[in-house]
């Protein structure tokens, strides 16, 4: 079995595939524990939509290899209305998102049928939905683009930490004390966008909201501190990537799904060591 991997690891696509992979996780870990506190944990499922009607744009258009800078924007727009939006009384924050992903993944589906980008619509369907084979063919810049995207995440997380941590738990209250709270909740929409399209690659569009709630919830259930939540779900994250990368290179399952399996299994493992604590 090491033979075979080490075999594996000899190609440079799957060395590729494994960095962007790492980093990708520790990203969507740190995020998701600032949505799963503020109650935007559908925000994942809901952006992912839209990139799929956007990357669905790409491919008609011919795009493809310059997708990223195509779908980048149109995510971080999404972000930024619904974060802006989402309290409006008439309009609630899971209704707008409600409304988004559905109408983006209609559209997206729609005119992939209507204009297909190749002869095989359901492959690239099924790439676009599961992440079977995409993050397998990532390019050296991608994963630039990967570790320039990390490198920025991580040093907003520690910049603005005092002030995530407030406008966590309590964003009408910070707005009181001055703090300029719609301008971290701009950066915030920024990177969970572009968060959410380089995991696309990773795990598909519908699995994205597990790589983001999972290793939040699964670490809450051990530890009440805001600060050792971010950092377990990190390390947590990075077991569960590397684990399920490993397993579906070795024995030839789907990615995604293989790494969401591996979360499920972490999850139900925390949540057993919580009721025996109890």
């Amino acid at each position: 079995m090491i033979a075979e991997l080490l075999h594996y690891l000899s190609y440079p696509f799957v060395r590729y595939a494994l960095v962007a992979a790492i980093l990708i996780t520790l990203c969507s870990a740190l995020v998701g524990v600032i949505l799963v506190l503020k109650r935007y944990s559908y925000i994942g499922d809901g952006l992912s939509h839209v990139a799929f009607g956007a990357m669905s744009i790409a491919m008609i258009t011919g795009f493809v290899q310059q997708k990223m800078y195509f779908v980048l924007p149109i995510t971080m727009v999404a972000a930024i209305l619904i974060l802006r939006t989402g309290q409006n009384k008439r309009i609630q924050g899971d209704a707008l998102i409600g409304m988004i992903s559905t109408g983006s993944l209609a559209i997206g589906y729609l005119l992939m049928n209507i204009f297909p980008p190749s002869s095989n619509i359901s492959g690239d369907v099924c790439s676009t939905l599961f992440g079977s084979t995409s993050i397998l063919t990532l390019s050296i810049a991608e994963v630039w683009l990967c570790v320039i995207a990390s490198i920025i995440v991580i040093g907003v997380f520690i910049i603005l930490y005092p002030r995530i941590f407030s406008i966590t738990f309590d964003e009408r209250f910070s707005k009181a004390s001055g703090l300029k709270v719609d301008g971290i909740n701009l950066i915030l929409a920024i990177i969970i966008a572009t968060i959410i399209v380089l995991a696309m690659n990773l795990v598909g569009s519908l699995l994205i909201s597990a790589l983001v709630i999972f290793p939040a919830l699964s670490v809450m259930q051990l530890f009440k501190s805001f600060k050792l939540v971010l950092i377990s779900s990190a390390i947590l994250s990075e077991i569960c990537t590397v684990t399920g990368m490993l397993i579906a290179i070795l024995y030839g399952t789907p990615v995604g799904a293989t790494i969401v399996a591996v979360d499920i299994i972490a999850f139900i493992i925390c949540w057993i060591i919580r009721m025996m604590k109890r």
